[in-house]
């Protein structure tokens, strides 16, 4: 079930400050025959465990799902979200067995309730700060949808009376690639600086949209926050450590695009367009997907699909972005998302399918998992 790459020698600095034994992390994927493949046809949640000293992974499957291509956890770490990226789009919630009850082993996942996600194709999650609601963007149909849950995590019982979402906001406009932008595509779901407004990053219509947060964590419909370049196509973002930047994604234009961010007024200027080059300056080619963004200390990590590549970017003092070392370049991948785990960064590589620890500081392959069309990777909360 695994591949292994030599694995990188830690410090003795890394291995003294690496408390934890193992880290849990959850994989959402794809099915191997396609997003709209039947039901029962994917690959599954699986649970993965990271050995912060070494790199090393390992795991398997802990529950079916037709297309869990992204994942969520509670900061209990009892309950855990997943979206069902089809046409009728779904969201699921699973409860995390009790290690000492479940026979199955650490980690087994029990399906606790499924509903309609508002849209079609959801493709992202966010939970609240509070965990009293979850956001969903839904990626075809353009739309938000917010689903409040309960005390515990679960969804609220009004979610559960309607089926679905307690509020979906649609959205119209397009931008000037018509075979990617022909109508909006919700991609991507953050909170701004300060909480009180909630974006959007439409790859459609090349906007950040905005909403303003109840205290319930319901939404109003509250502008556009930032556009980018016309046919940028804004997938995922981060925002700086001090909130006074956000580093968007452009998958179209294949470049990070900087924005100037007012929080007062959750509006963003684009200060800067930095190109994705293999090595910087070259071009990359037209078929390249960059992916998700993450930001690690001063520097800002992106996934390049169809060249294989994690690139990276130095967070200049000003807020501006630099080149900073080649990008590390996987074995025949297509890493779709990432996170920094314990100094390790992740990696989802949807195709051949397997997950894949960079080693902190020099970002080399230190480990590779075999994982079916592994779409995500979140981190179970530490503790």
């Amino acid at each position: 079930m695994t591949e292994h790459t030599p694995a990188a020698e830690p410090s003795a600095t890394t291995a003294a400050s690496s408390a934890p034994t193992s880290r849990a992390l959850w994989v959402g994927t794809y099915p191997e025959l396609g997003a709209d493949a039947p039901t029962g046809a994917g690959e599954g949640i699986w649970r993965v465990t990271l050995d912060p000293a070494t790199g090393r992974l390992a795991g398997r499957q802990v529950a079916t799902a037709p297309a869990p291509s992204f994942l969520a956890v509670h900061p209990s770490g009892r309950v855990l979200y997943a979206v069902g990226e089809d046409e009728a789009g779904t969201v699921s919630v699973f409860t995390v067995a009790d290690p000492a009850a479940a026979p199955e082993g650490d980690g087994a996942l029990v399906r606790q309730a499924t509903v309609s996600s508002g849209g079609a194709h959801p493709c992202h999650l966010l939970l609240a700060p509070d965990a009293r609601t979850l956001y969903a963007a839904n990626y075809s149909s353009g739309t938000l949808a917010v689903l409040p849950l309960d005390a515990d995590g679960h969804l609220a019982p009004e979610v559960l009376d309607a089926g679905g979402p307690a509020q979906v906001f649609g959205h119209t406009g397009s931008g000037p690639r018509a075979d990617r932008q022909e109508s909006p595509h919700a991609h991507f779901v953050v909170l701004a600086p300060g909480g009180a407004h909630l974006l959007v990053s439409d790859l459609g219509t090349d906007e950040l949209r905005r909403y303003r947060v109840a205290g319930d964590g319901l939404l109003t419909e509250d502008g556009i926050a930032a556009r980018l370049p016309a046919g940028a196509g804004p997938r995922h973002l981060v925002f700086a450590a001090d909130g006074r930047h956000a580093y968007v994604v452009g998958e179209l234009d294949q470049a990070v695009h900087v924005l100037a961010w007012d929080r007062d007024a959750a509006t963003g200027e684009h200060v800067q367009r930095v190109p994705l080059g293999s090595p910087p300056p070259a071009e990359l080619p037209s078929t390249a997907l960059p992916s998700h963004i993450e930001r690690d200390g001063d520097l800002l990590l992106v996934g390049v699909r169809k060249t294989d590549l994690v690139a990276a970017l130095r967070i200049r003092p000003d807020g501006l972005l630099e080149q900073a070392a080649p990008p590390t370049e996987l074995s025949g991948g297509w890493p779709r998302h990432l996170a920094v785990v314990e100094g390790w960064a992740v990696v989802a590589e949807q195709i051949p399918g397997a997950v894949v620890a960079l080693a902190p500081g020099s970002r080399a392959v230190a480990h590779t998992l075999r994982v079916p069309s592994a779409a995500c990777v979140v981190a179970h909360p530490a503790g």
